[in-house]
C-alpha cells in the first residue's frame, strides 16, 4: 500500500500512535506523519504509507492553518490545558486590546521551543529535560505568521478566545498562545487547537480511524490518495526512453526536459508520459533524480 490518507487525529493519541496504528492495519512496511499534532489537538494529520514515504519532507515543508482557543490569564508548564498550573492573574483585557495584540505577532517573529516538545538538545528531546524537572537554553526559531483572525469572544473571569492562524512549518501554536499572554501582560495558555489544513490536505477530506478501519475491513481503498497528491513542487516530464536512466540515478540533460522550472536550485516533481516516477533536483543544467518512485 503505496500513498497517503489523510487522518483525523483523535484527541489523546499522539502523532506516532496513529502511525503505529496504520502500520498493524495496513502492513504497509513504513509509514510517517506529515506534521506532528499534539496528544491534546485534533484535526488534519496525513500519513505517508510505503514509498510514500520518501516524499514526507516535500509535504512537511508546506504551511498549516489552526483553529485555537487560548484562554487568559492562566499559564502551565506545557502551555496548555494537560500541564501543571504556574500563575492565575484574572485579566483585564479586552476585545480590542486582544485584537490589537494579534497585529503584533503577524509577519516573521522568532519563538523559543517549549520544554515539553520534541525539540533535540545535545542529543536528549526538550520533554526529557522538562520530565525531570530541567529548564534547559532553547534557540529561538524563526517562524512566518501569515493569517491572525479572531472568530469568538468569551467574555468570563478568564475569558476564551477563538482565533485561526495560517503559519508556516514548525510553528508552535501553544507558545503562540503563550506569547500572546505575556504580551497582555496577564499570562495565557492554549486550551483546544484544531488543525484545519497542512498543505493541500483539509479538514473536510479528512478520514476517522473508524471510518479507516471499516473501510480496509471491506477492501475499499478509496481514502489512499496518490503518493505526490498535495505536492506543490513545480513539475517536470522525461520522455520515455529516459525513464529506465532516471530509475538508475543517471540525469537527462535539460534540452531533453519538458519542465515549469528549469535551471533554478528546487526540487520537481517528474513525469513520464503523465505517470508520476520520482522527485528530481537541477545541476549544471541536468535533472538529477534524488526520489525515485520506482
Amino acid at each position: 500500500m503505496d500513498g497517503i490518507i489523510n487522518v483525523l487525529k483523535p484527541v489523546g493519541m499522539t502523532s506516532t500512535d496513529v502511525v503505529r496504528w496504520l502500520l498493524r492495519k495496513t502492513k504497509a512496511g513504513k509509514a510517517g506523519h506529515i506534521g506532528t499534532l499534539d496528544p491534546g489537538a485534533t484535526g488534519v494529520l496525513p500519513i505517508c504509507l510505503g514509498k510514500a514515504t520518501r516524499l514526507a519532507e516535500y509535504h512537511s515543508d508546506q504551511g498549516k492553518s489552526y483553529r485555537a482557543e487560548i484562554t487568559l490569564g492562566i499559564t502551565t508548564d506545557t502551555q496548555d490545558t494537560f500541564g501543571q498550573e504556574l500563575s492565575r492573574i484574572v485579566p483585564i483585557v479586552s476585545r480590542e486590546q486582544f485584537v490589537n495584540t494579534l497585529e503584533n505577532f503577524l509577519g516573521v517573529i522568532e519563538q523559543e521551543p517549549p520544554m515539553y516538545s520534541a525539540v533535540r538538545k545535545n542529543g536528549r528531546r526538550l520533554y526529557e529535560y522538562a520530565r525531570q524537572g530541567i529548564d534547559v537554553a532553547r534557540e529561538k526559531r524563526q517562524v512566518e505568521i501569515k493569517r491572525l483572525d479572531l472568530v469568538e469572544w468569551h467574555e468570563e473571569k478568564f475569558p476564551r478566545v477563538l482565533f485561526d492562524v495560517e503559519c508556516s512549518k514548525g510553528t508552535y501554536i501553544r507558545t503562540l498562545c503563550h506569547d500572546i499572554g505575556a504580551a497582555l501582560g496577564c499570562g495565557a495558555h492554549m486550551s483546544f487547537l484544531l488543525r484545519l489544513s497542512a498543505g493541500k490536505f483539509t479538514l473536510d477530506s479528512t478520514y476517522t480511524l473508524e471510518e479507516i478501519d471499516q473501510a480496509l475491513a471491506d477492501g475499499d481503498e478509496h481514502m489512499l490518495l496518490a503518493p505526490e497528491w498535495g505536492l506543490t513542487l513545480p513539475k517536470a516530464s522525461i520522455p520515455a526512453y529516459r525513464l529506465a536512466a532516471f530509475r538508475n540515478g543517471l540525469s537527462t540533460g535539460g534540452d531533453l526536459v519538458n519542465a515549469e522550472v528549469y535551471g533554478e536550485q528546487l526540487p520537481v516533481q517528474v513525469f513520464c508520459e503523465g505517470r508520476f516516477i520520482g522527485v528530481g533536483n537541477w545541476e549544471n543544467g541536468c535533472l538529477c533524480p534524488n526520489k525515485v518512485m520506482g
